[in-house]
């Protein structure tokens, strides 16, 4: 308890168109090193748990290992556990839900990517010995399964009265630095023994949980600006059992007279300090302050004790989403979540899960922006083609060599082939368009291998508009990709690109119809195109060797103004398109070998329509490369090293 407050495919859709950072890599589940810090330092040695309470089975080891979070997934959660202490009250103890809870995050950590847990201080309502050993056997389901986690004092687990300068306590003796060196993701701890830091990596960058005591002295204070100088490219999440609170359910949360001296000595000149979570009061509640950068910093309050049965071993995963830039926040027990809903009480039934706006929320957070200040993203530089040539490259062209940004390009400009097979690219115009219909470009995805581009004005009705094309003779017109193949290109559609002007131009596409090649479908379709439909979606559309017709794979509608990756990669029986690396939906399970050829040329940034030019692309191509073997995910250009 607190103390008082103080305080149908192209002819279809064309004729509707014409109507139309780091760390280790631990985690919740995860065993790995850890740097020692601060006071407490920790060996090879001490990760090691002592064989009486942190001796995992060899059952354990395998689930470990199984379950190990992913470190560079951009979706991982961290889990906090509020006040406790009305489980472990004297000869009233009920360490059932806790231990249910941190079931719960240990065989969800693999599906939910659980990297770290945090214990926000109150474990116990006495500060006896009888008191902490219930709940550090509970805790002991964590150190089975080598889980990173931390804990720290509330007012109830110490005197109330005392800051970290105490000495030693009962809590200490049971979560003190001793235990917490036998977990994978310990950084350290003050001499005192009541603060640690925690380090693990999630998202693909290390990050930093301070856990601070219930009143840390002035030396507490300075160790924990020192940890975080020491990390200072690392995020931190902040933990301690008292900082904010508020009046009334629903209401902003407020500093307290504790959290004020935390917020002016701590939180408010280190910009890596962007959420803060506390117990100790209650009802649930949050607020936003600007530090001394002018950047926002999360605090978030939560604590159930008040509730039915203590709280009933309630916890709060915090979900962060980096490619969303959110992090989702819900609140339920694990422990009623396991009853059968038939075996629920009443009140049973109302704690499952708690919806209030302070409890399930979800947060924006740009974190690249936020994290600017101290850990910029440092932009990928450019690769050689010697890099990108991997075996079985039939043809690589870069567009980094050319003129001035913004330039035109010359009438009698030739793309050298890269793979060195000889299938040069020339320039060709469309009578009557302006000389910058075909640009040089310093535009380019950030994780391209080179930093440039060509900028296409395509465009119809009239057609206007220049393309690039493959010499006849060239080696890569006669191809027939029997042994499987991976066409990929970056490129970029404008703010204004129009459907009435734009649609089915082709980044890459193959000359020569269907009908000539004695194919079914739309006679006058080309035999092979990557083309943007009417709706500016990715349409893969070729005619296999093996097919009597062409086969079809579709994107999403991309969103305009934005660098894609795209990647058709064949096995030599079935297609997959891809973007930015992930595979689309509409990839048919229709079996497809190799690709029809007529020995005519490639086109890039031009389109044939029954023999004829009927489109031009309009936009941004960056690197294209066509191997002639299926590439693994990772051997894509986007991630390619």
């Amino acid at each position: 308890m607190p103390e008082p407050r103080h305080t149908g495919r192209r002819e279809v859709l064309r004729a509707a168109t014409v109507v139309a950072a780091g760390s280790a890599a631990v985690g919740i589940t995860g065993a790995g090193s850890a740097a020692g810090a601060d006071g407490h330092k920790v060996s090879a040695q001490g990760h090691k748990a002592s064989a009486q309470s942190h001796e995992a089975s060899a059952a354990d080891n395998v689930a470990a290992a199984h379950d190990r979070p992913a470190p560079d997934n951009p979706r991982f959660t961290l889990a906090v556990m509020p006040d406790t202490q009305y489980l472990f009250d004297g000869a009233s103890i009920n360490k059932e839900p806790v231990e249910a809870a941190l079931r719960y995050v240990v065989e969800h950590a693999r599906g939910d990517n659980i990297v770290f847990l945090s214990h926000l201080g109150d474990l116990v309502e006495n500060g006896r010995p009888e008191e902490f050993a219930p709940i550090s056997d509970a805790f002991r389901v964590l150190d089975r399964r080598g889980a990173g986690y931390s804990v720290l004092a509330g007012n109830h687990d110490i005197d109330a009265r005392t800051d970290d300068q105490r000495g030693r306590t009962p809590y200490l003796d049971a979560f003190g630095p001793k235990r917490m060196r036998g977990t994978p993701t310990f950084g350290g701890a003050s001499p005192d023994g009541y603060n640690t830091f925690h380090t693990f990596r999630a998202a693909g960058r290390g990050w930093l949980v301070l856990a601070l005591d219930w009143r840390p002295s002035a030396a507490g204070i300075a160790w924990a600006r020192k940890v975080v100088a020491r990390h200072p490219r690392t995020p931190v999440i902040l933990t301690t059992h008292d900082l904010v609170y508020a009046d009334g359910a629903g209401g902003e949360a407020r500093l307290s007279e504790n959290g004020q001296r935390l917020w002016d000595e701590l939180i408010d000149g280190n910009d890596q300090i962007f959420l803060t979570l506390n117990g100790h009061y209650w009802p649930a509640a949050r607020t936003v302050r600007e530090n001394a950068a002018g950047h926002d910093v999360h605090l978030h309050l939560s604590n159930y004790q008040d509730r039915y049965f203590g709280g009933s071993g309630m916890i709060r995963l915090y979900r962060f989403d980096l490619a969303r830039n959110t992090i989702d926040v819900s609140t339920f027990s694990p422990w009623l979540l396991a009853k059968a809903p038939g075996r629920r009480n009443a009140l049973e039934r109302r704690e499952v899960e708690l919806t209030g706006a302070d409890d399930s929320f979800s947060l924006p957070l740009d974190f690249e922006k936020r994290f600017a200040g101290f850990a910029p993203v440092v932009p990928r530089r450019p690769r050689p083609a010697a890099r990108m040539l991997v075996r079985g490259t039939l043809a690589y062209w870069r567009f980094d060599g050319g003129g001035q940004d913004g330039s035109p390009a010359d009438e009698a400009l030739r793309v050298r082939d890269l793979s060195g097979r000889g299938n040069d690219l020339v320039r060709v115009p469309v009578p009557g368009s302006p000389a910058d219909a075909l640009r040089w470009s310093a535009e380019h995805h950030p994780d391209q291998p080179a930093h440039g581009s060509l900028r296409f004005e395509g465009g119809r009705p009239p057609l206007r508009g220049a393309f690039l094309r493959t010499e006849k003779g060239a080696p890569l017109n006669t191809a027939t990709f029997r042994s499987g193949f991976t066409v990929e290109a970056f490129f970029k559609l404008p703010a204004d690109w129009e459907s009435s002007r734009n649609a089915w131009s082709a980044i890459l596409s193959r000359q020569g119809t269907l009908a000539a090649a004695g194919k079914e479908g739309d006679p006058a379709e080309p035999v092979a195109t990557l083309s943007l439909s009417d709706g500016h979606a990715l349409q893969w559309a070729v005619a296999p060797l093996d097919q009597d017709r062409n086969v079809t794979n579709w994107s999403h509608e991309l969103p305009l103004g934005t660098w894609w990756h795209t990647a058709v990669v064949n096995d030599g029986r079935h297609t997959t398109l891809y973007v930015d690396g992930c595979p689309v939906a509409r990839n048919p399970a229709t079996s497809a070998n190799g690709l029809t050829t007529l020995g005519l040329s490639w086109l890039l940034g031009g389109y044939e329509y029954d023999g004829a030019l009927d489109q031009l692309f309009c936009g941004w191509i960056g690197d294209v490369r066509i191997v002639g073997r299926a590439l693994p995910v990772g051997a894509f250009m986007n991630a390619h090293s």
